[in-house]
């Protein structure tokens, strides 16, 4: 080794030390031997006190844990991985990081360069392997200083360059053997201070009204993911209608609208009252009666932007980018007592007829448990992808002020990585936590259960809807080709793909507490006790006669509608 350079150690206590200077609090780290400077020199900073260290064996739970860790605290969380596969395990929490611009930073060991190329054991093109998935990848070769690297990869991830939002970054590290500590070293004494974090609780917000010159337009809000209560407070100033999705943290107030994408026809352009605006905060992901109308040509739609985002490509949406709260007023104008009134009106007859359908049968129903779950949750809710979050827009009613802080993983909307992602949410968020997921997304993820000996359990909730496959497919065009016959039982086999796990037995594999329950009354018995830890509360329910069951829904709904509106 050439004396100038740094031994391994010595450049990961300086990496180390740079990335707790930048702000990251959090490091998820997996076990491997090329990383191994890299975990010493996080003990020691652990041992201080000066950091927070989780282990998982998973790389890919690892990536997602940290992206929770992150979501939940607002600042730049590490993972730490080995060469080789590991790296490439990471590549989907990094595509999640990258769309919902969450400051991911990931740290991959490798070879030194004399190494790669000859089939060195665990080595492969690191560098760049994530590609557009990162703001900034360095490779930062073995005996080097890292600090320069890490500093600009840290202001990257946290949006500190113009005209780029947060979003994850590589930071790839190589080292030479020796790879373990000196023997005179040793780890410092344990220190009794732990980072602190002040749980983050839901937020509203109050604007005064609007000026009395604005024009009255009859403008929607709309609230899509991470909207924030900025959309509530702007739609409660100005008077109009608000339509949020579940993760907007935005479904809360006296303007908000529960089922608001079955009303969207009733306000149609043959409509008596079409609508005339659309603003836009966040990002919409869920419904097609939404994106139809934020495609319409003739409703001019605005998006209030005040930073850059992840989620589109400049010049790709048709929506208006404003950046201020001043000229999304000019362009929404205010709401007539009448436009108000005329959607509340329909919101409240909408809601009474979803509720009245679903207490028609006592057994535990998709839309039935998205209502119990968001009436019940505190703290935190993570809301998984696929059924879980749109049966909480569809039957969630909103409440007078916001009951939970909401995540999901929608920049992707994957499934995959859910039981550790809440997991890092519950345990950076020091709160307790419910997470409402389905039975593919749990099983995609049954690994993210595991935690080693000695490693912090989150007070985390897992209402798992098990109806033995992926119900969310019936739903859409495949539930009219499997009902057609053509393709005999094709469809359940590719697209439902059912199964017969015993969650208890898994749960019991994991040594997370267990309980069934089949009703709404016994789940909401279930998600009115107190819990401590881990628990998972297991819905079974059939999804055979889901897409009936929506079916009778929108009937209610329209009857529902339809008489309001006639009685005006």
């Amino acid at each position: 080794m050439n004396p100038d350079e740094l031994t391994a150690l010595d450049s990961a206590r300086i990496a180390v030390a740079a990335l707790l200077l930048e702000g990251v609090r959090y490091v998820v780290v997996a076990p491997g031997s090329r990383s191994a400077p890299m975990a010493y020199a996080l003990a020691e900073a652990d041992a201080a006190g000066r950091v927070e260290l989780l282990v998982r064996i998973d790389e890919r739970d690892a990536g997602f844990t940290a992206l929770g860790l992150a979501l939940a605290t607002g600042a730049p969380a590490a993972v730490l991985t080995t060469s080789g596969t590991a790296v490439g395990n990471l590549l989907p929490a990094v595509m999640e990081a990258n769309h919902a611009a969450v400051p991911l930073v990931v740290i991959s060991a490798d070879r030194p360069v004399e190494l790669r190329g000859t089939g060195a054991n665990q080595t492969t093109a690191q560098l760049d392997l994530f590609g557009e998935h990162v703001r900034f990848a360095a490779d930062v070769p073995a005996g080097n200083d890292p600090r320069r690297a890490v500093e600009t990869a840290l202001s990257a991830a946290t949006g500190a360059f113009a005209d780029a939002p947060p979003g994850p970054v590589q930071l790839n590290l190589a080292f030479r053997d020796p790879l373990v500590p000196a023997p005179g070293d040793s780890l410092p004494p344990e220190s009794g201070r732990r980072v602190y974090r002040a749980p983050r609780g839901p937020l509203a917000l109050d604007f005064p009204p609007v000026a009395d010159n604005l024009p009255e337009r009859r403008t929607v809000v709309l609230a899509g993911h991470d909207a924030g209560p900025v959309a509530e407070a702007f739609a409660r100033a100005h008077g109009l209608p608000l339509l949020a999705e579940p993760s907007s943290n935005a479904r809360f107030g006296p303007n908000a609208v529960g089922p608001y994408r079955l009303l969207l026809a009733a306000f149609g352009p043959d409509s008596a009252q079409p609508i005339e605006r659309v603003v836009l905060f966040g990002r919409p992901t869920l419904s097609r009666p939404v994106s139809e109308l934020l495609a319409r040509a003739d409703v001019p739609s605005a998006l209030y932007q005040p930073v850059p985002v992840a989620w589109y490509e400049p010049g790709r949406r048709t929506e208006l980018p404003l950046e201020t709260l001043a000229d999304l007023a000019e362009f929404a104008g205010r709401g007539s007592s009448a436009w108000l009134d005329a959607w509340l009106l329909a919101g409240a007859a909408a809601q009474h007829a979803v509720d009245l359908v679903l207490s028609g049968s006592a057994a535990a129903t998709g839309p039935a448990v998205g209502a119990l779950v968001w009436e019940h949750s505190r703290g935190q809710l993570v809301l998984g992808s696929s059924n879980g979050i749109r049966d909480v827009d569809l039957a969630g009613a909103p409440a007078p002020e916001p009951g939970a802080t909401v995540y999901a993983n929608r920049g992707l909307a994957g499934i995959d990585g859910t039981v550790a992602t809440a997991t890092g949410i519950a345990l950076g968020g020091l709160q307790a936590t419910t997470v409402l997921l389905g039975d593919v997304t749990f099983l995609h993820d049954a690994g993210g259960l595991l935690l080693g000996a000695g490693e912090e359990e989150p007070a985390l909730r897992i209402v798992l809807l098990n109806d033995a496959g992926g119900a969310i497919f019936g739903l859409l065009e495949h539930g009219a080709v499997e009902a057609a016959g053509r393709y005999g039982t094709a469809v359940e086999r590719l697209f439902g793909t059912p199964h017969s796990v015993d969650v208890a037995a898994l749960a019991a594999a994991y040594g997370v507490a267990h309980r069934s329950v089949s009703t709404t009354a016994e789940l909401a018995r279930a998600l009115a006790e107190p819990w401590a830890g881990r628990v998972i509360i297991e819905v079974r329910t059939d999804r055979r006669g889901l897409r009936e069951l929506h079916t009778r829904i929108r009937a209610a709904v329209g009857d529902a509608v339809a008489g309001v509106i006639a009685a005006e």
